[in-house]
């Protein structure tokens, strides 16, 4: 496993933090590192992202999380929006970015967005090959059902407001979908259907466009601070 330094925050996202997780289920982490503030001047741009299996991690540079946070990305907002315990790396400038996640929220990113992702899970859905029966083949379709709903439902509490749960209320509601999408994957469409209609219906609490200060002064703080430490 690559060691990467400055890492500011990090936690397990995925299933683990839905409450959707089963035994074999995968344990899924999170996390941004801030570069060293004198190699963002150099001829050679930094990696601004890690990613591992085995475990699996995923690691993106402070600037690239803020611009995918900002783009209303639902995988990288969860990182700001996990319960205490599941943070396994949180430092003084992690726990200001939680303090500013409010400024990345803006009404027409979260909602295409969100939706974006849902649709593009019953589009998976949709294409699922005829061995479709197949254990393998039922169990990724079930877990895309699942991540479908999970998708709209915490889109819309995003949308209307301002909030992310991420753990499920009654996990098995879930689970339960999940088998019956898998079975007939039209069933999906009328959740999508539900969903698409309520968003355009809710009236949001979020504004047109992200706060881009809070998050650019943030940004500024990392940038002086890796600075230092570096002279």
């Amino acid at each position: 496993m690559t060691a990467v330094a400055n890492v500011l925050l990090s936690g397990v996202v995925g299933s683990t933090a839905y409450g959707l997780a089963h035994p074999g289920s995968d344990v899924d982490r999170l996390g941004l590192f801030a570069a060293p503030t004198v190699e963002l001047h150099g001829l050679r741009t930094p990696k601004e992202s890690y990613v591992t299996t085995a475990p699996d991690r995923t690691l993106h540079e402070a600037a690239k999380w803020c611009r995918l946070a900002l783009s209303g990305n639902p995988t990288a907002m969860e990182l700001v929006w996990l319960p205490d315990e599941l943070y396994e790396v949180r430092t003084p400038l992690g726990d200001e970015l939680i303090a500013v996640r409010s400024a990345f929220l803006s009404a027409g990113r979260v909602r295409n967005a969100y939706l974006g992702y849902a649709q593009q899970q019953f589009r998976r859905l949709q294409n699922r090959s005829d061995d479709s029966l197949r254990a393998e083949r039922r169990g990724r379709t079930a877990k895309h059902a699942r991540h479908l709903k999970r998708l709209c439902a915490q889109g819309l509490e995003l949308y209307t407001t301002g909030r992310l749960t991420l753990r499920v209320d009654d996990p098995q509601e879930f689970h339960d979908f999940g088998e019956r999408v898998a079975a007939d994957p039209a069933a999906a469409l009328s959740l999508l259907r539900h969903y698409e209609t309520a968003f355009a219906q809710a009236r949001g609490v979020l504004p047109e466009a992200p706060d881009e200060g809070p998050v650019e002064a943030w940004l500024h703080r990392v940038r002086a601070h890796f600075y230092r430490a570096a002279s």
